[in-house]
């Protein structure tokens, strides 16, 4: 069979407990480190989109931008093609993936609420920075410290929500982190809207950035760890106290003492590092490093952090630019809470797959609209039927990739690695993912200049490789514990030889971690 088998995690007992307050407030709080991320990808693309900013910062750009004459022939696909523009973008995302790295070692030996709090300072004192900036180096030093809170909040948030969420939820509440990045990315957009013609409104679009991240310190001060990781720093009773908080009840001995028995298991480990590239690891290893290279590769970072400049690119006009990225915004987060309510019920393979095919029939429509108008010099321009048709397309695709492609990306990493290589299966997670946000940040620019409208069919050949790749090679995970996740490779066609028999005996009583 050439598809992922379902597996039901036959023979386990599950514990009792309940769906608790507690721990679904407490989710909502440590999703918060999504809203950092959310509102930098959002509030960027506006920005370098702003009259005062370019002229302050990249005045190039806007005298190019602003050329009306013909004289410098700048076509439409070029006009705001800028090595030091781009790099204002895309430097965050290099800085996150060298966070990443130091981030992986201190969520594991001092837990992960410091971790978090540790990116909630970070992102505070880089959006200061770039609020009272006034030279193009400063702007960028506080990039690259924004960088460092991203790389810290994308490697203990979505681990922190996986731990701490019962099995049966474990989805919905992964996905509050996704849900979180597509609020920020909203609330970016409005307050870009408000202020762009606002003296100095730039400014204030990056100052408020520094709200979400004292939201976030506060939230890690007060919250607490979870019991995976106060168990695995040698806190037992804390986290006996903490599994039955979570749990609503206090008989938790059984998940309890599975919990550390697993905890045992891994510290048998090494290095974690070392053994994430066994052969009995390989299809967390593959997956960990796919999942977040296809998701750049979908193409959606064009539409998020440059949708402001890639509308007016297409003539949008300035408002209108800024007003189209609050609809794709809003879009973005009805799909991503369509997604809570589905990755549970249908699984993530359905997702993936529908969300795959229909990024690459919307990415195929936004080709050929521009290649008719804009042909391949340039210059032309959007009927305002044309322009609603254009919004509307990109509009299905932003949809497609947020109940798909956004979530999933960071939810499955999570939960298929087993405690003795999650930190390292996270932190590959997140530094391929933030690589390639990097790449794609730094080059999608020249990339609209050269290639032109062929950029999204070049996106769309990626979409159709990813979905392939899904449609063999990933088994369905929904409503299987994390220490369990061993029996689903060992039932799927391909995974099935590098998975030893015994390795799935040691773990088929431990509890979800």
């Amino acid at each position: 069979m050439a598809g992922g088998v379902v597996a039901t995690g036959g023979g386990r007992t599950h514990h009792e407990g309940k769906i608790t307050l507690f721990v679904i407030v407490t989710c909502i709080v440590a999703a918060m480190g999504g809203l950092l991320f959310g509102y930098d990808l959002g509030i960027t693309g506006g920005v370098t989109s702003m009259d005062q900013f370019l002229l302050k910062f990249f005045p190039n750009v806007y005298i190019q931008m602003k050329d009306q004459s013909g004289v410098h022939h700048h076509s439409q696909y070029c006009k705001f093609d800028n090595p030091l523009l781009t790099l204002f973008t895309s430097s965050l995302y290099l800085a996150a993936l060298v966070a990443s790295f130091f981030a992986s070692s201190i969520t594991r030996i001092m837990g992960r609420k410091i971790s978090m709090f540790i990116g909630g300072i970070f992102f505070l004192v880089g959006s200061l920075l770039d609020a009272f900036a006034v030279n193009v180096a400063m702007l960028i030093i506080g990039r690259l410290l924004l960088g460092f809170g991203v790389g810290f909040c994308n490697q203990s948030v979505p681990l922190y929500l996986s731990e701490m969420a019962p099995p049966k939820i474990r989805g919905a509440l992964n996905i509050g982190f996704q849900l979180m990045i597509t609020i920020g990315i909203l609330i970016a957009n409005l307050i870009n809207y408000k202020l762009a013609k606002i003296k100095n409104g730039w400014r204030f679009s990056l100052g408020i950035g520094a709200v979400p991240a004292i939201i976030l310190c506060l939230g890690a001060i007060f919250l607490d760890d979870t019991p995976n990781s106060m168990i695995e720093r040698g806190k037992q009773e804390k986290a006996r106290k903490m599994l039955q908080r979570i749990r609503g009840i206090d008989d938790v001995d059984e998940e309890f003492q599975e919990l550390v028995n697993a905890s045992e298991e891994a510290k048998k480990v090494d290095n974690a590092w070392k053994n994430i590239i066994e052969a009995k690891y390989r299809p967390q290893l593959v997956f960990c490093s796919l999942i977040p290279f296809f998701q750049q590769f979908t193409g959606i970072n064009v539409i998020m952090f440059y949708a402001p400049v890639l509308f007016q690119t297409l003539g949008f006009g300035s408002n209108a630019s800024l007003m189209s990225a609050v609809i794709t915004g809003g879009v973005n987060v009805v799909a991503t809470i369509i997604s809570i309510f589905s990755v549970d019920k249908f699984g993530r393979r359905i997702l993936f797959l529908e969300g795959g095919i229909q990024m690459l029939l919307c990415q195929i429509a936004v080709g050929a609209m521009i290649a008719k108008e804009f042909g391949v010099s340039g210059v032309g321009s959007f009927s305002k039927g044309e322009v609603n048709l254009l919004l509307f397309f990109i509009c299905a695709y932003v949809a497609s990739f947020a109940w798909s492609w956004g979530p999933l990306g960071w939810l499955v990493p999570s939960e298929i690695c087993s405690l003795e290589i999650r930190s390292a299966g996270q932190a590959i997670n997140v530094s391929v993912n933030m690589l390639f946000t990097f790449i794609i940040g730094q080059v999608f620019l020249m990339m609209l200049c050269h290639l032109k409208f062929g950029l999204f069919f070049f996106f769309g050949g990626f979409v159709v490789i990813m979905t392939i790749f899904i449609a063999f090679f990933l088994p369905e995970t929904k409503n299987v514990p994390i220490e369990e996740m061993n029996s689903v490779w060992r039932s799927h066609w391909f995974w099935a030889r590098f998975i030893p028999q015994d390795m799935v005996n040691s773990h088929a009583h431990l509890q979800d971690l």
